[in-house]
C-alpha cells in the first residue's frame, strides 16, 4: 500500500485482478519476484499503490483496497506526497501536515488491528533527497519527511509493529554514488533503489512475519 513508489505503474481496472500483471515495475515487483522463486506458488501478490495519494487518501480506500481483501501480510509506505503537495501546486496546496498525518496513520492502523486481527503489518519510513524536484527547498523538504518519518516510527512503537527505516540508509548509499543514482528526481527511486527496499522488505518479513 503506497503512493507512487509504490504504484510504479502497475496495472490497474481489469488488471487488478491479475497478480501477475498488477505489480508495477519497482520494489513490489521485486519483492514478488524475488519470493516467488524462494516459495514457488505459496503466495499471492497485490499491489495497492496509487501515484499521488497521501495519508488521507489511503485512509479513504481502506475499506476497498485493505479490508476487502483481507490480506495476510502488508507493508505501507507513504509520506513524502504529504510534503510534496504543499508545494507542487502552490495555486492549490494540498499536503498534510505533521499532526494530522500521525492521527490519519494512527487511525488507520487502529482500524485495521480491529478488522483484522490477524493481520502482519510492516511500517516503512518515507523518504527524500536533493534531487530535480527537491533542490528549491531542500531543507524544507528535510525536515518536513523527517516529521512524517518520525510519526511512523511513532506508531510503528505503538502497535508494536516492524518498521522499514529508510532514510538514513539512503544517505549511507550517497556515499558510494550520487543522490540521483538512487533517487531520479529526489523523490521516486532508480531500480538501484527499489532493489534496496525490496531487500530490507525481505528481510524483515522474514524476521517479524514469518
Amino acid at each position: 500500500m503506497g503512493d507512487s513508489i509504490t504504484d510504479c505503474t502497475r496495472g490497474k481496472g481489469p488488471s487488478e485482478k491479475d497478480p501477475l500483471l498488477n505489480l508495477g515495475n519497482g520494489y513490489a515487483s521485486f519483492i514478488a519476484g524475488r519470493m516467488g522463486l524462494e516459495h514457488p506458488g505459496e503466495y499471492e501478490f497485490i499491489n495497492r499503490g496509487i501515484s499521488g495519494n497521501r495519508i488521507v487518501d489511503v485512509y479513504a480506500r481502506t475499506k476497498r483496497d485493505i479490508i476487502a481483501l483481507k490480506p495476510d501480510y502488508m507493508s505501507i509506505l507513504i509520506g513524502i506526497n504529504d510534503v510534496w503537495h504543499e508545494v507542487f501546486d502552490p495555486e492549490h496546496p494540498h499536503g498534510v501536515d505533521g499532526p494530522k498525518y500521525l492521527k490519519v496513520y494512527d487511525l488507520l492502523i487502529e482500524e485495521l488491528k480491529e478488522e483484522l486481527p490477524d493481520l502482519k503489518i510492516m511500517l516503512m519510513e518515507p523518504f527524500v533527497l536533493e534531487g530535480p524536484a527537491t533542490a528549491e527547498r531542500i531543507a524544507w523538504f528535510e525536515e518536513e519527511v523527517a516529521i512524517r518519518a518520525q510519526a511512523v516510527r511513532e506508531i510503528a512503537a505503538k502497535y508494536d509493529l516492524p518498521l522499514i527505516p529508510l532514510q538514513a540508509d539512503l544517505l549511507e548509499l550517497c556515499e558510494k554514488a550520487p543522490e540521483t543514482y538512487w533517487l531520479a528526481d529526489g523523490v521516486h527511486p532508480c531500480a538501484p533503489f527499489h532493489q534496496y527496499i525490496a531487500d530490507k522488505w525481505m528481510e524483515t518479513f522474514k524476521r517479524c512475519c514469518l
